[in-house]
Protein backbone atom coordinates (compact mmCIF):
# COMPACT_ATOMS: atom_id res chain seq x y z
CA UNK A 1 0.00 0.00 0.00
CA UNK A 2 2.52 2.48 0.98
CA UNK A 3 5.13 1.66 -2.60
CA UNK A 4 1.47 2.11 -4.54
CA UNK A 5 1.18 5.41 -2.76
CA UNK A 6 4.46 6.50 -3.07
CA UNK A 7 4.36 5.50 -7.02
CA UNK A 8 1.44 7.78 -7.21
CA UNK A 9 2.53 10.58 -5.71
CA UNK A 10 5.57 10.27 -7.97
CA UNK A 11 3.70 10.07 -10.81
CA UNK A 12 1.70 13.40 -9.73
CA UNK A 13 5.19 14.80 -9.29
CA UNK A 14 6.68 14.49 -12.87
CA UNK A 15 3.14 15.14 -14.45
CA UNK A 16 3.11 18.99 -12.69
CA UNK A 17 7.06 19.59 -13.65
CA UNK A 18 6.57 18.49 -16.93
CA UNK A 19 4.47 21.06 -17.64
CA UNK A 20 6.39 23.45 -15.90
CA UNK A 21 9.71 22.69 -17.18
CA UNK A 22 8.82 22.58 -20.97
CA UNK A 23 6.50 25.99 -20.55
CA UNK A 24 9.96 27.20 -18.62
CA UNK A 25 12.06 26.20 -21.67
CA UNK A 26 14.13 28.96 -23.47
CA UNK A 27 13.54 26.77 -26.53
CA UNK A 28 10.23 26.94 -26.13
CA UNK A 29 8.10 29.37 -28.70
CA UNK A 30 6.48 31.31 -26.63
CA UNK A 31 5.68 34.86 -25.24
CA UNK A 32 6.04 35.65 -21.87
CA UNK A 33 4.39 38.80 -20.53
CA UNK A 34 3.91 40.52 -17.74
CA UNK A 35 0.43 42.17 -16.32
CA UNK A 36 -0.43 44.72 -13.24
CA UNK A 37 -3.65 43.92 -11.15
CA UNK A 38 -6.53 44.91 -12.97
CA UNK A 39 -4.93 44.80 -16.49
CA UNK A 40 -6.94 43.00 -19.53
CA UNK A 41 -5.54 40.25 -20.54
CA UNK A 42 -7.84 39.86 -23.61
CA UNK A 43 -11.38 40.89 -23.80
CA UNK A 44 -14.62 39.18 -25.26
CA UNK A 45 -14.71 38.94 -28.64
CA UNK A 46 -10.91 38.96 -29.43
CA UNK A 47 -9.90 36.91 -31.80
CA UNK A 48 -9.27 33.36 -30.32
CA UNK A 49 -5.57 32.57 -31.77
CA UNK A 50 -3.83 31.42 -28.63
CA UNK A 51 -3.64 29.77 -25.19
CA UNK A 52 -2.19 30.81 -22.06
CA UNK A 53 -0.16 29.62 -19.24
CA UNK A 54 0.29 31.46 -15.64
CA UNK A 55 3.26 31.51 -14.36
CA UNK A 56 2.56 33.56 -11.50
CA UNK A 57 -0.45 35.61 -10.37
CA UNK A 58 -3.81 35.20 -10.66
CA UNK A 59 -6.56 36.02 -13.56
CA UNK A 60 -9.89 36.62 -13.34
CA UNK A 61 -12.43 35.03 -16.12
CA UNK A 62 -15.69 37.03 -16.83
CA UNK A 63 -18.72 37.31 -19.23
CA UNK A 64 -20.79 39.90 -20.38
CA UNK A 65 -24.30 39.89 -21.15
CA UNK A 66 -26.20 41.50 -23.86
CA UNK A 67 -27.70 43.78 -21.74
CA UNK A 68 -24.44 44.62 -19.74
CA UNK A 69 -24.44 42.08 -16.83
CA UNK A 70 -20.86 40.58 -15.90
CA UNK A 71 -20.64 37.46 -14.44
CA UNK A 72 -17.33 35.74 -12.66
CA UNK A 73 -16.83 32.42 -14.13
CA UNK A 74 -13.58 31.69 -12.95
CA UNK A 75 -10.27 32.52 -10.92
CA UNK A 76 -7.41 30.67 -11.97
CA UNK A 77 -3.80 30.68 -10.18
CA UNK A 78 -0.36 29.31 -10.95
CA UNK A 79 -0.62 26.22 -12.90
CA UNK A 80 -3.81 26.79 -14.47
CA UNK A 81 -4.53 27.20 -18.01
CA UNK A 82 -7.04 29.49 -19.85
CA UNK A 83 -7.82 30.36 -23.33
CA UNK A 84 -7.70 26.83 -24.50
CA UNK A 85 -10.96 27.62 -26.61
CA UNK A 86 -8.60 28.10 -29.60
CA UNK A 87 -8.09 24.65 -29.47
CA UNK A 88 -11.72 23.82 -30.08
CA UNK A 89 -12.40 25.63 -32.90
CA UNK A 90 -13.46 29.01 -31.03
CA UNK A 91 -12.97 31.92 -33.15
CA UNK A 92 -13.33 34.73 -30.95
CA UNK A 93 -12.75 34.86 -27.00
CA UNK A 94 -16.24 33.68 -25.27
CA UNK A 95 -14.86 35.59 -22.20
CA UNK A 96 -12.50 38.32 -20.91
CA UNK A 97 -9.39 37.59 -18.79
CA UNK A 98 -8.17 40.06 -16.01
CA UNK A 99 -5.09 40.08 -13.63
CA UNK A 100 -6.18 39.86 -10.11
CA UNK A 101 -2.61 40.29 -9.27
CA UNK A 102 0.48 41.12 -10.88
CA UNK A 103 1.07 38.43 -12.94
CA UNK A 104 3.71 36.34 -15.37
CA UNK A 105 1.84 34.69 -18.51
CA UNK A 106 3.04 32.43 -20.89
CA UNK A 107 1.70 32.73 -24.57
CA UNK A 108 1.70 30.14 -26.64
CA UNK A 109 0.19 30.11 -30.46
CA UNK A 110 -2.58 27.35 -31.35
CA UNK A 111 -0.24 25.62 -33.66
CA UNK A 112 2.53 25.43 -31.67
CA UNK A 113 0.22 24.11 -28.87
CA UNK A 114 -1.36 21.43 -30.48
CA UNK A 115 2.29 20.13 -31.72
CA UNK A 116 3.66 20.17 -28.18
CA UNK A 117 0.39 18.35 -26.99
CA UNK A 118 1.24 15.77 -29.67
CA UNK A 119 5.15 15.37 -29.18
CA UNK A 120 5.25 16.16 -25.10
CA UNK A 121 3.26 12.99 -23.56
CA UNK A 122 3.94 14.70 -19.48
CA UNK A 123 2.25 18.04 -21.11
CA UNK A 124 -0.79 15.98 -22.71
CA UNK A 125 -1.39 14.44 -19.63
CA UNK A 126 -1.14 17.83 -17.38
CA UNK A 127 -3.50 19.50 -19.71
CA UNK A 128 -5.71 16.64 -19.97
CA UNK A 129 -5.78 16.75 -16.43
CA UNK A 130 -6.42 20.59 -16.45
CA UNK A 131 -8.96 20.58 -18.66
CA UNK A 132 -10.67 17.53 -16.77
CA UNK A 133 -10.52 19.52 -13.62
CA UNK A 134 -12.49 22.28 -14.81
CA UNK A 135 -15.14 20.39 -16.45
CA UNK A 136 -15.37 18.94 -12.83
CA UNK A 137 -15.16 22.07 -11.50
CA UNK A 138 -18.06 23.89 -13.37
CA UNK A 139 -20.61 20.96 -13.17
CA UNK A 140 -19.54 21.58 -9.19
CA UNK A 141 -20.83 24.77 -9.36
CA UNK A 142 -23.52 24.87 -11.57
CA UNK A 143 -25.05 22.11 -8.72
CA UNK A 144 -23.72 24.25 -5.84
CA UNK A 145 -25.11 27.35 -7.31
CA UNK A 146 -28.59 26.04 -8.12
CA UNK A 147 -29.10 23.81 -4.42
CA UNK A 148 -26.68 25.65 -2.01
CA UNK A 149 -27.37 28.87 0.42
CA UNK A 150 -25.66 31.90 -0.18
CA UNK A 151 -23.14 31.57 2.68
CA UNK A 152 -22.32 28.09 1.92
CA UNK A 153 -21.33 29.37 -1.93
CA UNK A 154 -19.53 32.06 -0.62
CA UNK A 155 -17.54 30.18 1.53
CA UNK A 156 -16.46 27.49 -1.16
CA UNK A 157 -15.86 30.34 -3.38
CA UNK A 158 -13.32 31.44 -0.70
CA UNK A 159 -11.93 28.08 -0.15
CA UNK A 160 -11.15 27.67 -3.74
CA UNK A 161 -9.18 31.32 -4.50
CA UNK A 162 -6.76 30.30 -1.28
CA UNK A 163 -6.12 26.80 -3.61
CA UNK A 164 -7.75 24.30 -1.01
CA UNK A 165 -7.94 20.81 -2.84
CA UNK A 166 -5.66 21.73 -5.14
CA UNK A 167 -1.95 19.77 -5.92
CA UNK A 168 0.12 23.01 -5.22
CA UNK A 169 0.38 23.62 -1.26
CA UNK A 170 -2.94 26.19 -0.34
CA UNK A 171 -2.17 29.47 0.33
CA UNK A 172 -3.92 31.38 3.66
CA UNK A 173 -3.83 34.77 1.92
CA UNK A 174 -5.59 35.56 -1.20
CA UNK A 175 -5.08 38.33 -3.47
CA UNK A 176 -7.66 41.51 -2.74
CA UNK A 177 -10.96 41.15 -4.48
CA UNK A 178 -13.93 43.10 -4.32
CA UNK A 179 -17.19 42.44 -2.38
CA UNK A 180 -18.51 43.69 -5.55
CA UNK A 181 -16.62 40.51 -7.38
CA UNK A 182 -17.14 38.18 -4.93
CA UNK A 183 -20.69 38.80 -5.37
CA UNK A 184 -21.04 37.97 -9.09
CA UNK A 185 -19.07 34.89 -8.38
CA UNK A 186 -21.49 33.72 -5.99
CA UNK A 187 -24.45 34.98 -7.57
CA UNK A 188 -25.85 37.78 -4.56
CA UNK A 189 -25.71 40.92 -3.44
CA UNK A 190 -22.73 42.71 -2.46
CA UNK A 191 -24.86 43.27 0.60
CA UNK A 192 -25.25 39.33 1.14
CA UNK A 193 -21.49 39.20 0.99
CA UNK A 194 -20.51 41.90 3.13
CA UNK A 195 -22.81 40.39 5.57
CA UNK A 196 -21.33 36.57 5.73
CA UNK A 197 -17.44 37.95 5.46
CA UNK A 198 -17.85 40.09 8.87
CA UNK A 199 -19.56 36.74 10.33
CA UNK A 200 -16.78 34.33 8.71
CA UNK A 201 -14.35 37.09 10.63
CA UNK A 202 -16.31 36.87 14.04
CA UNK A 203 -15.94 33.38 14.43
CA UNK A 204 -12.54 33.03 13.27
CA UNK A 205 -12.61 31.24 9.82
CA UNK A 206 -11.22 34.18 8.40
CA UNK A 207 -9.02 37.38 8.89
CA UNK A 208 -10.93 40.69 7.13
CA UNK A 209 -10.78 44.44 7.60
CA UNK A 210 -12.51 45.29 4.23
CA UNK A 211 -8.92 46.83 3.30
CA UNK A 212 -5.93 44.23 3.62
CA UNK A 213 -6.16 40.47 1.16
CA UNK A 214 -8.09 38.33 3.16
CA UNK A 215 -7.26 35.33 5.40
CA UNK A 216 -8.59 32.32 4.92
CA UNK A 217 -8.31 29.50 7.71
CA UNK A 218 -8.84 26.12 7.24
CA UNK A 219 -11.53 25.91 9.22
CA UNK A 220 -13.54 27.97 6.90
CA UNK A 221 -14.27 24.08 6.03
CA UNK A 222 -17.22 23.42 8.55
CA UNK A 223 -19.37 25.94 6.73
CA UNK A 224 -19.50 24.33 3.41
CA UNK A 225 -19.27 20.87 5.30
CA UNK A 226 -22.36 21.61 7.29
CA UNK A 227 -25.95 20.17 6.68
Amino acid sequence: MKARKASHAGRRAVTLFSARAVLDSSRMAKTVVKYARGEAIFKQGDACENISYIQTGGVQLSVMSKNGQEAVVAMLGPGDFFGEGCLAGQPVRMSSATAIASSVIFVVGKERMVQLLHKQHGMSDRFISHMLSRNTRIEEDLIYQLFDSNEKRLARTLLLLARYGKQDKPVRVVPKISQQTLAKMVGTTRSRVNFFLNKFNKLGFIKYNGERPLEINRSLLSVVLHD
